[in-house]
């Protein structure tokens, strides 16, 4: 039995500040079924009241307090693991100031880094890319990424996101992160079954990328639901391991799901 709904943002419910076809009459059926819902996002720049903000702007009622993202879930796990360390971020001025606002010390200096936050990063650049191999060339340093998404959707289309910067790096310092956050990573869906305050397996996750979303949802045990209006296209399902339990072409077509419809 469902009692929870699990929803991604962009690519499944808007993209940019415009609903996607059919979220309208998703969100609506999931507000009839009487479920408990939560809105998880991997973008690791912008606080739950700024994407409170962005639904209304697309027309859609969701409280800060129904929003979790990737910087929700770094600033839990930072002030979890190093608490007191120095933190040289890689990333945009959104990301530095909700992690500083969390409490955490940051840090412009290189040689006082204890851990390097990769993230994405519009400025990114080569100059950047040298820093971050002279705060990681000391091994002690811990190397935490924000998410593992390569790319994101945009109302102008799909542009990089933090896992191509996080791989940049890795790649030059021939390290691997200590760990990559956001889904589908076991912090994140630690914090997210924490927020909800069900049991896995009475939820259902709905995204449009089988790496991040699905991924997520099959490692908690949850219901799985992807939908075609972001990333993921037919040869990207034939070619993957991931297999959602559902397949849909929007949030409209949720009915289809075994205690929705």
């Amino acid at each position: 039995m469902l009692n929870g709904v699990i929803l991604d943002v962009d690519g499944t419910v808007v993209r940019g500040d415009e609903a996607l076809p059919g979220a309208r009459a998703g969100l609506d059926l999931i507000a009839d079924s009487g479920l408990r819902r939560l809105f998880v996002s991997n973008n690791p720049t912008k606080p739950a009241v700024a994407y409170e903000a962005r639904f209304a702007r697309a027309g859609f009622d969701v409280s800060s307090e129904e929003i979790v993202t990737a910087a929700t879930v770094t600033s839990s796990y930072l002030d979890q693991h190093y608490p007191e360390e120095a933190h040289f971020v890689v990333g945009e001025a959104g990301l530095r100031t909700l992690l500083s606002e969390a409490g955490l010390s940051l840090t412009a200096d290189p040689a006082e880094a204890t851990v390097l936050v990769a993230s994405i990063d519009r400025a990114f650049d080569y100059d950047t890319l040298c820093t971050a191999m002279r705060v990681l060339a000391e091994e002690s340093v811990a190397f935490v990424g924000t998410d593992p998404d390569m790319v994101i959707p945009t109302a102008a289309g799909d542009i990089p996101g933090s896992g191509a910067v996080i791989h940049a790096i890795a790649g030059v310092v021939g390290r691997d992160p200590d760990i990559v956050l956001g889904k589908p990573s076991e912090p994140a869906r630690d914090l997210v079954v924490s927020t909800l305050g069900l049991d896995p397996r009475e939820c259902l996750v709905v995204g449009d990328r089988l790496d991040t979303d699905i991924a997520f949802g099959v490692a908690a045990g949850m219901t799985t639901a992807l939908v075609r209006t972001g990333v993921t296209d037919d040869a990207d399902l034939a070619a993957s391991d991931i297999e959602p339990d559902y397949v849909l072409d929007s949030l409209a077509d949720l009915y289809e799901v075994d205690g929705l419809g």
